[in-house]
């Protein structure tokens, strides 16, 4: 069972330890917002792939499939590809979570994101393990509200802004940061050549598949890659 009269202390202490992450996570749930904003659908829609998808790179791609038209099984199909990173990150914490009740289990999975997985794995290599389940949530739970609250405040700025200054822009070019930043990396390196390639050769492809394609490239790529010893 787990008895989260726990030690509020360790809650707050999962929360102290979420904070430095958000200062790269609070811009990305802006620009999330500022695009929704821009984009000809509507803003709530937008800001609803936070609570419902709840994976920054897979709101970005919902977000702009959605602008350009595409079909919503295609659109599905690519956050699902996308968000396959979950299922490894679910199988770390199992053993953690196993043995806890049903509720927990769901809420703590619904949580699960890069961030809370880092947070999570130290408190649970420091403490006992009812203790570890309080600190996962207490950082778990401030990211989800720190991530929901940036999107809604992007969404809100986005959408008095000008047409003129072209936010549209605004998920390509972070994209092609987030990008350049992981070229040192073998692994993501070959993933991001095999995405782009993909990309640029199925531009034409119908129902907008070629952001799919290019998607199951980028990841087939990145874990077929040798990892050098």
């Amino acid at each position: 069972m787990i008895s989260l009269r726990a030690d509020r202390s360790d809650i707050a202490a999962g929360a102290r330890a979420m904070v430095p992450w958000l200062a790269g996570i609070v811009p990305f749930g802006l620009v999330i917002g500022v695009s929704a904003a821009q984009a000809d659908i509507p803003t709530l829609a937008g800001w609803l792939t936070g609570p419902l998808i709840y994976a920054g790179s897979s709101q970005l791609a919902t977000i702009g499939m959605l602008d350009a038209g595409a079909a919503p099984v295609v659109v599905v199909a690519a956050a699902l590809i996308i968000n396959i990173r979950l299922i490894f990150y679910s199988a770390t914490m199992a053993r953690y979570w196993r043995g806890t009740p049903l509720w927990w289990r769901l809420a703590a999975a619904y949580l699960i994101v890069d961030p809370s997985v880092a947070v999570a794995l130290d408190g649970y290599q420091r403490l006992d393990r009812e203790r570890g389940h309080a600190y996962y949530l207490g950082g778990a739970v401030l990211l989800w509200v720190s991530w929901l609250a940036a999107i809604a405040a992007g969404a809100m700025v986005g959408a008095s802004l000008p047409a003129w200054l072209h936010l549209e822009f605004v998920i390509p070019l972070y994209l092609v940061g987030q990008a350049i930043a992981k070229l040192a990396n073998p692994a993501q390196r070959r993933a991001i050549v095999a995405a782009a390639t993909v990309a640029l050769l199925a531009l034409s492809a119908p129902l907008q598949l070629g952001v799919a394609l290019a998607i199951a490239a980028g990841v087939t790529a990145g874990l077929t890659a040798e990892v050098p010893r």
